[in-house]
């Protein structure tokens, strides 16, 4: 395993599948570190990596005493599995679920003090890992993808019915695809009027600043004909554990309608933080340490850490 100061590289299996992550041990005050300690499992958005932005949130965490796994899907990064750039939610849920029964494996780790944490398309898979998973002690949702379908309709909204039309079209091509083992591939970002699957107005430049050298701008096209049907919100009355929703007031791809919607049928077990900024703002500056700060205060009382 390699290691990087305080993190090192680690993998588990999922589905017979193997995915790869980060882990990163806490730091801790001389003399405590026999003491079990909570453990933070995250994984990135739509189409991203755990190399897009997401290291300082995790070195964070580290730096307040606690564990943190951080993971790419399979199909992305350097994770296992064909075709690449692939988004399942299906088995992107799975992954978390593996991610989670993997960190309570880890030595040091507290098994009963695990917090799923996501942003964008994977914080409406943290809501459902704490509605589907037994024993996640909290989770963390940060500019959440709550509804599909809702975001379907913005699509239809800022790009027009035809911008539909053209990524089923590709959808169904690649579909024709999937039995082959092959895949047909569409942008994940682009500029208002081209073909993408997010081409709101900070889209294109939002996501590319958070891409690391390398990174591939692209998935598997089938996507487009199920991204609809993804309602993370309806699983938020089945929420075993406190959650976290931090809603950007001003997103343009994950409508922040959707999230408060999720933050009123979480009821008691939901917290909401509010932020006057856009989808792509929070991983940088000033909008990033409100975020972590707020997300470390909440992961304090619910982790007890």
């Amino acid at each position: 395993m390699a290691q990087t100061m305080n993190r090192i590289d680690v993998e588990f299996p999922s589905a017979g599948i193997t995915c790869r992550a980060w882990l990163y041990h806490p730091h801790v005050a001389p003399g405590s570190g026999g003491t079990p300690r909570p453990c933070v499992v995250m994984a990135h958005g739509f189409g991203a990596t755990r190399d897009a932005s997401l290291a300082p949130y995790a070195e964070r965490f580290a730096a307040a005493g606690l564990f943190v796994l951080l993971f790419d899907y399979r199909h992305f990064g350097s994770s296992d599995g064909e075709p690449r750039q692939l988004v399942s939610v299906r088995r992107q849920l799975e992954d978390y679920a593996s991610a989670v029964d993997f960190a309570r494996t880890l030595p040091g780790v507290d098994p009963q003090r695990i917090a799923a944490w996501g942003t964008s398309f994977s914080g409406g898979h943290a809501l459902v890992t704490a509605a589907q998973v037994t024993g996640v002690a909290a989770a963390v949702a940060q500019c959440p993808m709550m509804d599909g379908l809702a975001a379907v309709r913005g699509i239809a909204g800022y790009a027009g019915i035809g911008q539909l039309l053209r990524l089923t079209g590709h959808g169904l091509l690649d579909l024709c695809s999937a039995p082959f083992g092959k895949a047909h591939y569409i942008p994940i970002v682009g500029k208002p009027g081209e073909l993408a699957m997010m081409s709101s107005p900070d889209a294109d430049s939002g996501y590319r600043a958070l891409a690391p050298p390398g990174f591939r701008f692209e998935v598997a096209a089938r996507i487009a004909l199920f991204a609809g049907l993804y309602r993370p919100v309806n699983f938020a009355v089945q929420a075993r554990c406190p959650v976290l929703v931090q809603i950007c007031e001003h997103d343009s791809v994950a409508p922040a309608s959707a999230a408060e919607e999720v933050v009123r049928r979480l009821g008691s077990k939901g917290e909401v933080r509010r932020y006057p900024i856009g989808h792509f703002e929070p991983y940088f500056g000033a909008p990033f340490e409100r975020s972590v700060s707020d997300q470390l205060e909440f992961l304090r009382r619910h982790l007890r850490a």
